[in-house]
């Protein structure tokens, strides 16, 4: 079978043996913080957005997507997919063996960028998560999370150049309808973070049926607003990417419609700009 993530680094470049779940490592990523960034996806998250557009990386366990459309009946699954019809997501990694490709694009960090630790919930794998900073930081690179707040890590989030998280609903209701979890642990735990005094950058992921109106996007705003430690809050539209791999792990799927770009437009204005 095919894997989402293949190794292609060869040796050992620090010397730290603890391990992580991998789904991904995405290199010269513009869209996860500021700069040019390498991007580590972790597996697991507790949380299950319903339009979470990595479902691969909720389960904290290994699996497989199943893409019959693409499979050429070759019947040599056992050998390995070649076509792309099985996709194994998930492999286990060293901070020694990500420190490679992170290494291999330093040049690229220039103007801000770095190493962005995303998911899935990075604070699901805190041992990994706080040795790949410690190993990053020993470097001089510039190391930021992307986090949902739902777990509080001091020692972690004390040590890193960047927060960045999503407030999808300011309500407890609404936000453990479409994601599972109410949202009042996640309000406190951002205002614990900020007291650490480490840059913030808030975004929320604007969904038709779920938040897209100025009400929700003003409460949200507001309570940002209040929060001197977060510098930028971003509006992000929803699209579909998440729908093909839900299916390929025959899971619950929700297709939302994809805000036109006049209301993304008028949604901005009731976003605070610092």
């Amino acid at each position: 079978m095919s894997y989402i993530l293949i190794n292609y680094f060869g040796g050992i470049i620090t010397n730290n043996n603890t391990v992580g779940m991998i789904t991904d490592i995405t290199r010269s990523s513009t869209h996860d913080g500021p700069g040019i960034r390498t991007v580590v996806f972790l597996k697991g998250c507790p949380l299950n957005c319903a339009w979470c557009h990595n479902p691969e990386c909720i389960s904290g366990e290994i699996q497989v997507l199943h893409y019959p459309e693409k499979c050429i009946g070759c019947g040599m699954c056992e050998q390995g997919c070649f076509a792309g019809a099985k996709v194994v997501c998930g492999m286990e990694m060293t901070v020694s063996s990500v420190m490679e490709p992170i290494l291999a694009d330093r040049g690229y960090y220039k103007n801000g960028g770095g190493v962005t630790i995303s998911g899935g919930e990075p604070m699901m794998q805190r041992e990994f998560t706080s040795a790949l900073v410690d190993a990053c930081k020993a470097e001089g690179i510039h190391t930021g999370v992307e986090t949902s707040f739902i777990i509080y890590d001091e020692d972690i989030f004390k040590k890193l150049d960047l927060i960045m998280f999503d407030l999808k609903l300011p309500d407890d209701e609404r936000h453990k309808k479409w994601t599972g979890v109410p949202v009042s642990k996640i309000k406190e735990n951002i205002l614990r973070a900020a007291e650490l005094g480490i840059p913030m950058l808030a975004r929320t992921p604007v969904v038709p049926g779920v938040n897209a109106d100025s009400e929700t996007i003003g409460e949200i705003s507001e309570f940002l607003r209040a929060i001197p430690a977060v510098y930028k809050y971003e509006l992000l539209a929803y699209h579909p990417l998440g729908i093909s791999k839900r299916r390929a792990l025959n899971i619950p799927e929700i297709e939302f419609e994809i805000p036109k770009k006049q209301l993304m437009e008028e949604l901005k204005h009731y976003a605070f700009v610092r």
